[in-house]
């Protein structure tokens, strides 16, 4: 079962046994000294081993007294103006330690050593980029139930994956004939200026051909148009192929959330990497 998104107040929360965290998604900064405890309070009760809070850079000084411990941030996410912070609280100590240091560093160091040498992605002849709708969302929901054995959205459901192309996200798939063979988004924020790039998948057979580069180019392309500033991702911290990607599309290595997200049943750290775009 997918964790909840819900609001408290005027923020956004998503909290649930799958991720066993809270995920404050959205705060409105006027709201932070009372929906602390609150968060507090909600993780207690349910037994949850962490909340990760992604807040505006004014927020900072509250969380920060409150026991959080700042994993990242993000110049500039709100509209140019303000930054990011990525804060976490723990209530587990195992969770609280990185149990692959050593592996989180290698791939850092690999992606660092790659940055920016990214040639302009091309996709060989027989594949077909596009932007891809409702009527694609059943392919989708079978190529992210094939990738992910699970994830920290519903992805696995087309009706999920229709209610977010009405709200906020935006979907490219690459096909091979009319076999969709890999997937990404953009998740946006017109009011802050803002997206994040996420859900890439590329089925097993056709790993290795490049394909999350040609649509993270084409997703780029795509917010510069509509005037977006920024970009950033979420990356798995043990896995090479996503960080070296976006570090050799000239995202910059932003800090680590330790064992922050379920991803094909464990619970994974994540790097986060931003990128000013041109707009």
């Amino acid at each position: 079962m997918s964790d909840v998104v819900e609001r408290l107040g005027r923020s956004q929360i998503q909290h649930g046994k799958s991720n066993d965290r809270i995920y404050l998604m959205k705060l409105d900064p006027a709201e932070a000294p009372r929906l602390v405890p609150q968060l507090d309070q909600l993780a207690r009760n349910k037994g949850y081993t962490k909340i990760f809070a992604k807040v505006p850079a004014r927020a900072r000084p509250v969380f920060a007294l409150a026991g959080y411990r700042e994993e990242a941030a993000i110049p500039g996410f709100f509209g140019g103006r303000e930054d990011a912070a990525f804060f976490g609280k723990y209530f587990c100590e195992r969770r609280r330690r990185e149990r692959k240091p050593d592996q989180v560093q290698e791939v850092i160091d690999a992606a660092r050593a790659k940055a920016g040498t990214a040639p302009t992605p091309q996709l060989e002849n027989g594949y077909r980029l596009r932007p891809l709708g409702p009527r694609d969302a059943e392919a989708m929901a079978a190529l992210y139930r094939e990738v992910f054995a699970s994830y920290p959205f519903p992805i696995h459901d087309p009706a999920y994956l229709r209610q977010t192309m009405d709200e906020n996200i935006l979907y490219w798939g690459v096909e091979d004939g009319s076999r969709l063979a890999a997937i990404s988004s953009a998740e946006t924020y017109a009011a802050d200026g803002n997206a994040e790039m996420t859900d890439f998948a590329t089925l097993p057979a056709y790993r290795g051909a490049g394909f999350a580069q040609v649509l993270l180019a084409r997703m780029e392309e795509e917010l510069n148009k509509r005037g977006y500033r920024t970009a950033y991702t979420i990356a798995r911290a043990y896995s090479f192929g996503m960080n070296i990607t976006f570090a050799k599309h000239g995202y910059r290595f932003s800090g680590t959330l330790t064992h922050n997200t379920d991803i094909s049943g464990e619970l994974e750290s994540m790097n986060v990497w931003y990128k000013p775009l041109d707009s």
